[in-house]
């Protein structure tokens, strides 16, 4: 009986300490929804492209540094995909990818590993990389096309299984702070016309749209 009630404490202690610690992350402007807020939840249940929201959900990351942006992302979508993964020593027998073991000799020659850790990486950068896996990669600027065509194409692959979007983006022009970011795209509400945003800084902001 003593045990017992020594279980229900330490389990009520977990508790407790877990809803006290929370990640301080940035404010969000005031003209995005956090995906965690009650309006965030109605407009994911109400999206009409949430297709690519699962699967990146159970695979989202964190970028283990401010210059993997497009590297935690890779990693989320191939993971999502399902894209066959290399080994990794401490989960033996287990693969997946990770923002460790996405980077080798071939991406060295799209991008070096330390050039990314200084700088980031490209749009184009990032096509090159995930065009070394077997997956069909399609790189489109925004200078390229109109807001119309990119609702569409981006709407049709978040509302189709196994396609995924991956966008490179100016902090700046949606209200936050800072400069170029990337990060996958999740889901879209088109009566609101918002795109939720999985963005692999949590430590930074929420996803959001």
């Amino acid at each position: 009986m003593f045990m017992k009630h020594v279980i229900r404490l330490a389990l009520l202690a977990t508790l407790l300490a877990s809803m006290e610690a929370r990640a301080e992350t940035l404010p969000l402007p005031a003209n995005l929804i956090g995906a965690a807020s009650d309006a965030g939840e109605a407009l994911l249940i109400e999206a009409d492209a949430r297709e690519a929201y699962f699967t990146l959900a159970i695979n989202f990351v964190t970028q283990k540094n401010q210059a993997f942006c497009g590297v935690a992302s890779s990693v989320m979508v191939l993971n999502a995909i399902g894209v066959p993964a290399p080994p990794v020593p401490e989960y033996d027998p287990y693969s997946t990818f990770t923002q460790d073991n996405l980077l080798d000799a071939r991406s060295e020659q799209v991008i070096p590993a330390e050039t990314i850790k200084k700088q980031g990486m490209t749009l184009d950068e990032l096509g090159g990389l995930l065009a070394l896996q077997p997956v069909q990669v399609e790189v489109r600027h925004a200078a390229d096309s109109s807001m119309d065509t990119f609702r569409k194409e981006v709407r049709g692959y978040l509302a189709t299984k196994r396609h995924f979007v991956i966008v490179n983006y100016l902090r700046k022009a949606m209200g936050q702070e800072k400069g170029g970011h990337i990060s996958p795209l999740a889901a879209y509400d088109a009566e609101t016309d918002r795109f939720l945003i999985l963005d692999v800084a949590r430590y930074k902001y929420p996803p959001s749209g």
